[in-house]
Protein backbone atom coordinates (compact mmCIF):
# COMPACT_ATOMS: atom_id res chain seq x y z
CA UNK A 1 0.00 0.00 0.00
CA UNK A 2 2.63 2.20 0.97
CA UNK A 3 4.66 1.52 -2.04
CA UNK A 4 1.43 2.79 -4.18
CA UNK A 5 1.54 5.90 -2.41
CA UNK A 6 5.26 6.44 -3.52
CA UNK A 7 4.85 6.11 -6.29
CA UNK A 8 1.80 8.06 -6.99
CA UNK A 9 3.46 11.19 -5.27
CA UNK A 10 7.04 11.12 -6.08
CA UNK A 11 7.26 15.14 -5.14
CA UNK A 12 6.34 14.73 -1.61
CA UNK A 13 9.96 14.64 0.76
CA UNK A 14 11.31 11.93 2.38
CA UNK A 15 10.44 13.96 5.64
CA UNK A 16 6.64 14.66 4.95
CA UNK A 17 6.53 10.71 3.60
CA UNK A 18 7.56 9.80 6.76
CA UNK A 19 4.85 12.23 8.92
CA UNK A 20 2.21 10.84 6.50
CA UNK A 21 2.92 7.11 7.50
CA UNK A 22 3.52 7.94 11.34
CA UNK A 23 -0.16 9.69 11.34
CA UNK A 24 -1.33 6.27 9.36
CA UNK A 25 0.50 4.21 11.84
CA UNK A 26 -0.96 6.13 14.53
CA UNK A 27 -4.35 6.03 12.79
CA UNK A 28 -4.60 2.59 12.61
CA UNK A 29 -3.35 1.72 16.24
CA UNK A 30 -6.15 4.11 16.83
CA UNK A 31 -8.21 1.75 15.07
CA UNK A 32 -7.51 -1.40 16.79
CA UNK A 33 -7.28 -0.12 20.12
CA UNK A 34 -10.75 1.14 19.46
CA UNK A 35 -11.39 -2.86 18.02
CA UNK A 36 -10.34 -4.37 21.09
CA UNK A 37 -12.30 -2.18 23.24
CA UNK A 38 -15.34 -2.86 21.51
CA UNK A 39 -14.15 -6.85 21.47
CA UNK A 40 -13.53 -6.36 25.15
CA UNK A 41 -16.59 -4.53 26.01
CA UNK A 42 -18.41 -7.24 24.11
CA UNK A 43 -16.87 -10.29 25.98
CA UNK A 44 -17.73 -8.50 29.37
CA UNK A 45 -21.60 -9.16 28.44
CA UNK A 46 -23.62 -11.26 31.00
CA UNK A 47 -24.88 -14.01 29.28
CA UNK A 48 -28.71 -13.53 28.81
CA UNK A 49 -31.06 -14.64 31.89
CA UNK A 50 -32.33 -17.58 32.16
CA UNK A 51 -36.15 -17.17 31.63
CA UNK A 52 -38.12 -17.75 34.97
CA UNK A 53 -40.13 -21.01 35.58
CA UNK A 54 -43.68 -20.79 34.48
CA UNK A 55 -45.43 -22.03 38.16
CA UNK A 56 -49.10 -23.03 39.41
CA UNK A 57 -49.90 -23.26 42.94
CA UNK A 58 -52.53 -25.95 43.11
CA UNK A 59 -54.70 -25.62 46.64
CA UNK A 60 -57.68 -27.51 48.16
CA UNK A 61 -58.32 -29.72 51.23
CA UNK A 62 -58.36 -33.19 51.58
CA UNK A 63 -60.75 -34.74 48.86
CA UNK A 64 -61.29 -31.82 46.95
CA UNK A 65 -59.87 -33.98 43.59
CA UNK A 66 -57.10 -31.79 43.20
CA UNK A 67 -54.55 -34.54 42.70
CA UNK A 68 -56.80 -35.84 39.80
CA UNK A 69 -57.50 -32.98 38.45
CA UNK A 70 -53.32 -32.54 38.27
CA UNK A 71 -53.35 -35.47 36.20
CA UNK A 72 -55.51 -33.62 33.75
CA UNK A 73 -54.02 -30.70 33.79
CA UNK A 74 -50.53 -32.08 33.53
CA UNK A 75 -51.60 -34.66 30.43
CA UNK A 76 -53.10 -31.14 28.77
CA UNK A 77 -50.48 -28.88 29.16
CA UNK A 78 -47.40 -30.66 29.82
CA UNK A 79 -46.47 -28.96 32.74
CA UNK A 80 -44.39 -31.01 35.77
CA UNK A 81 -46.26 -32.36 38.36
CA UNK A 82 -44.51 -31.90 41.47
CA UNK A 83 -45.94 -32.97 45.12
CA UNK A 84 -44.70 -30.91 48.52
CA UNK A 85 -45.80 -34.62 50.00
CA UNK A 86 -44.19 -37.05 47.82
CA UNK A 87 -40.84 -35.42 47.87
CA UNK A 88 -40.48 -35.56 51.49
CA UNK A 89 -41.24 -39.08 50.99
CA UNK A 90 -39.08 -39.48 48.59
CA UNK A 91 -36.39 -38.02 50.40
CA UNK A 92 -36.73 -40.29 53.08
CA UNK A 93 -36.74 -43.38 51.14
CA UNK A 94 -33.43 -42.37 49.95
CA UNK A 95 -31.99 -42.46 53.50
CA UNK A 96 -30.46 -39.64 53.25
CA UNK A 97 -29.13 -37.61 56.19
CA UNK A 98 -31.87 -34.93 55.21
CA UNK A 99 -34.75 -38.05 54.81
CA UNK A 100 -33.84 -39.30 58.26
CA UNK A 101 -34.16 -35.74 59.59
CA UNK A 102 -37.39 -34.98 58.22
CA UNK A 103 -38.53 -39.29 59.11
CA UNK A 104 -37.78 -38.51 62.78
CA UNK A 105 -40.12 -35.20 62.60
CA UNK A 106 -42.93 -36.94 61.70
CA UNK A 107 -42.84 -39.40 63.62
CA UNK A 108 -43.13 -36.92 67.04
CA UNK A 109 -45.81 -35.24 65.01
CA UNK A 110 -43.78 -32.12 63.96
CA UNK A 111 -44.33 -30.05 61.05
CA UNK A 112 -41.23 -30.19 58.38
CA UNK A 113 -39.71 -26.59 58.46
CA UNK A 114 -41.19 -25.02 55.43
CA UNK A 115 -37.04 -24.46 54.46
CA UNK A 116 -36.66 -27.55 53.88
CA UNK A 117 -39.99 -28.45 51.60
CA UNK A 118 -39.18 -25.58 49.68
CA UNK A 119 -35.34 -26.59 49.09
CA UNK A 120 -36.50 -29.75 48.07
CA UNK A 121 -39.21 -27.47 45.48
CA UNK A 122 -35.88 -25.65 44.42
CA UNK A 123 -33.74 -28.30 43.50
CA UNK A 124 -36.50 -29.95 41.01
CA UNK A 125 -37.24 -26.56 39.57
CA UNK A 126 -33.71 -26.03 38.97
CA UNK A 127 -32.41 -29.41 37.65
CA UNK A 128 -35.76 -30.66 35.37
CA UNK A 129 -35.66 -29.84 31.78
CA UNK A 130 -39.10 -28.52 32.11
CA UNK A 131 -39.86 -25.03 32.74
CA UNK A 132 -43.46 -25.48 33.87
CA UNK A 133 -44.43 -26.57 36.73
CA UNK A 134 -47.79 -27.70 38.94
CA UNK A 135 -46.33 -27.47 42.32
CA UNK A 136 -49.73 -29.29 44.18
CA UNK A 137 -50.82 -28.82 47.68
CA UNK A 138 -48.54 -26.29 48.25
CA UNK A 139 -47.81 -23.60 50.24
CA UNK A 140 -49.95 -25.10 52.93
CA UNK A 141 -49.59 -22.34 55.19
CA UNK A 142 -48.30 -18.54 55.14
CA UNK A 143 -45.08 -19.55 56.43
CA UNK A 144 -45.03 -22.12 53.35
CA UNK A 145 -45.42 -19.48 50.98
CA UNK A 146 -42.88 -16.78 52.96
CA UNK A 147 -40.82 -19.41 52.21
CA UNK A 148 -41.01 -19.90 48.92
CA UNK A 149 -40.44 -16.36 47.98
CA UNK A 150 -37.50 -15.60 50.02
CA UNK A 151 -36.11 -19.19 48.79
CA UNK A 152 -37.20 -19.19 45.17
CA UNK A 153 -37.51 -15.47 44.43
CA UNK A 154 -40.57 -15.76 42.45
CA UNK A 155 -44.21 -15.79 42.86
CA UNK A 156 -46.59 -18.39 41.42
CA UNK A 157 -47.95 -17.42 38.10
CA UNK A 158 -51.29 -18.69 38.67
CA UNK A 159 -52.69 -20.50 41.88
CA UNK A 160 -55.89 -22.88 41.25
CA UNK A 161 -57.96 -23.23 44.46
CA UNK A 162 -59.99 -26.61 44.47
CA UNK A 163 -63.29 -25.59 46.08
CA UNK A 164 -65.34 -28.53 47.51
CA UNK A 165 -68.22 -28.86 50.38
CA UNK A 166 -66.90 -30.07 53.27
CA UNK A 167 -69.59 -33.32 53.43
CA UNK A 168 -68.35 -33.90 49.66
CA UNK A 169 -64.79 -34.13 51.08
CA UNK A 170 -65.36 -36.53 54.10
CA UNK A 171 -67.59 -38.96 51.81
CA UNK A 172 -65.03 -39.12 49.11
CA UNK A 173 -62.06 -39.38 51.69
CA UNK A 174 -64.10 -42.45 53.75
CA UNK A 175 -65.23 -43.82 50.24
CA UNK A 176 -61.47 -44.09 49.38
CA UNK A 177 -59.79 -45.17 52.93
CA UNK A 178 -62.53 -47.29 53.75
CA UNK A 179 -61.88 -47.52 57.20
CA UNK A 180 -63.76 -47.79 60.77
CA UNK A 181 -65.96 -45.06 59.86
CA UNK A 182 -66.25 -43.19 63.20
CA UNK A 183 -62.92 -42.83 63.56
CA UNK A 184 -62.20 -41.62 59.81
CA UNK A 185 -64.97 -39.11 60.34
CA UNK A 186 -63.38 -37.41 63.30
CA UNK A 187 -59.89 -37.49 61.89
CA UNK A 188 -61.54 -36.15 58.85
CA UNK A 189 -62.68 -33.41 60.37
CA UNK A 190 -59.91 -32.28 62.29
CA UNK A 191 -57.72 -32.08 58.86
CA UNK A 192 -60.16 -29.76 57.74
CA UNK A 193 -60.44 -27.69 60.54
CA UNK A 194 -56.27 -27.48 60.46
CA UNK A 195 -56.81 -26.59 56.75
CA UNK A 196 -58.94 -24.30 56.76
CA UNK A 197 -57.22 -22.51 59.91
CA UNK A 198 -54.13 -22.92 58.00
CA UNK A 199 -54.71 -22.71 53.96
CA UNK A 200 -57.48 -20.15 54.22
CA UNK A 201 -54.72 -17.11 54.12
CA UNK A 202 -52.39 -18.10 51.60
CA UNK A 203 -56.05 -18.55 49.72
CA UNK A 204 -56.96 -15.02 50.66
CA UNK A 205 -53.40 -13.97 49.69
CA UNK A 206 -53.74 -14.82 45.78
CA UNK A 207 -56.97 -13.87 45.89
CA UNK A 208 -56.10 -10.06 46.92
CA UNK A 209 -53.15 -10.12 44.66
CA UNK A 210 -55.42 -11.29 41.53
CA UNK A 211 -53.87 -14.80 40.94
CA UNK A 212 -56.57 -17.14 42.31
CA UNK A 213 -58.75 -19.24 40.30
CA UNK A 214 -61.33 -20.94 42.13
CA UNK A 215 -62.46 -23.95 40.28
CA UNK A 216 -65.52 -26.24 41.18
CA UNK A 217 -64.48 -30.05 42.23
CA UNK A 218 -68.36 -31.26 42.02
CA UNK A 219 -67.55 -30.99 38.01
CA UNK A 220 -66.05 -33.74 36.48
CA UNK A 221 -62.98 -32.54 34.07
CA UNK A 222 -65.11 -31.91 30.65
CA UNK A 223 -67.99 -30.17 32.30
CA UNK A 224 -69.06 -26.52 32.05
CA UNK A 225 -67.09 -25.41 34.78
CA UNK A 226 -63.56 -27.19 33.62
CA UNK A 227 -64.57 -26.03 29.72
CA UNK A 228 -64.51 -22.57 31.29
CA UNK A 229 -60.86 -23.27 32.84
CA UNK A 230 -60.07 -24.60 29.53
CA UNK A 231 -60.81 -21.41 27.95
CA UNK A 232 -59.09 -19.78 30.76
CA UNK A 233 -55.60 -21.25 30.16
CA UNK A 234 -56.19 -20.62 26.44
CA UNK A 235 -56.91 -16.89 26.91
CA UNK A 236 -54.38 -16.33 29.72
CA UNK A 237 -51.88 -19.02 30.33
CA UNK A 238 -51.03 -20.38 27.23
CA UNK A 239 -48.78 -17.75 25.48
CA UNK A 240 -46.95 -17.96 28.54
CA UNK A 241 -46.62 -21.67 28.91
CA UNK A 242 -45.17 -21.92 24.80
CA UNK A 243 -42.97 -19.24 26.10
CA UNK A 244 -40.85 -20.61 28.44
Amino acid sequence: MWRRVALLSPMISSSSRSLKLSQAASGLKVGESFATDIINQDERVSPPKEKAPFITFVLGGPGSGKGTQCEKIVETFGLQHLSAGDLLRREIAMHTENGAMILNLIKDGKIVPSEVTVKLIQKELESSDNRKFLIDGFPRTEENRVAFERIIRADPDVVLFFDCPEEEMVKRVLNRNQGRIDDNITTMKKRLKIFNALNRPVIDYYKNKGKLYTVSSLQTFMTSSWFTYLVFWVWKVEEAVDNV
